[in-house]
């Protein structure tokens, strides 16, 4: 398992499913065998894909979020994904079962923005420190329209209480500019692949996406 999580500093594609039968390392049976050596046959098809970087003449610093509300059967818990992009290529993600239930999609997804809005201050940071790149303003995309406006309303309402801290936090970066959210549209969401399982096509247009690409393919 621990070659299996090694894998996923070069293949964010199967980050989703390692995570997942990771949870089952102490008290495995034979069904998570059977998914560990499906994960298995799945690399060993590809064993050339990776992350293809690229200069694509800018550096802007871009990220994108999505939740799995309630998306584990056993205890509701959701999934949280993101990535981070700067120039258009892949340099951060997570996939990450979390540790509370969301009572709703919307703080499911919110939180998630939490979550890649630190991760954005941080990258920020560490290249102002290198003194690669001016970052001005930072993109976050998010395919739930309801966390979208929870986060430019300045209105708490009942049911956003229980996340006001995290409402505050994105707000404060919202009113210095820091960083600008957008809405992106679910069929254009590439985090799908860090938050459910997904099959055929759509893994591949994904990997598209976040730049993984498989080496041996002929040009």
């Amino acid at each position: 398992m621990k070659k299996l999580i090694y894998l996923t500093i070069t293949r964010p594609n199967i980050s989703f499913a390692i995570g997942l039968i990771s949870q089952f390392m102490q008290n495995s049976h034979v069904d998570h065998w059977n998914a560990a050596m499906r994960i298995l046959r799945y690399a060993k098809r590809v064993p050339g894909q990776g992350l293809l970087y690229e200069d694509k003449g800018n550096t802007q610093l871009s990220g994108y979020c999505d939740a799995d509300w309630a998306g584990c059967p056993m205890d509701r818990r959701f999934t949280l994904g993101y990535c981070v992009f700067i120039g258009g290529n892949i340099i951060s993600w997570k996939s990450k079962k979390q540790t509370v239930v969301a009572r709703s999609s919307a703080e499911a997804e919110y939180r998630s923005i939490a979550i890649v809005t630190c991760e954005l201050m941080w990258i920020k940071q560490f290249l102002q420190e290198l003194r690669f790149c001016e970052v001005v303003q930072m993109r976050l995309y998010c395919d739930n329209q309801t966390a979208l406006h929870i986060a430019s309303n300045p209105i708490f309402h009942e049911r956003t209480k229980h996340i006001e801290i995290d409402c505050h936090f994105i707000r404060e970066k919202l009113l210095s500019k820091e960083i600008v959210i957008e809405f992106i549209n679910s069929n254009d969401q590439p985090i799908d692949i860090l938050t459910k399982s997904l099959r055929g096509p759509r893994i591949l247009s994904i990997c598209s996406k976040l730049g993984a690409y498989d080496l041996y393919v002929p040009a």
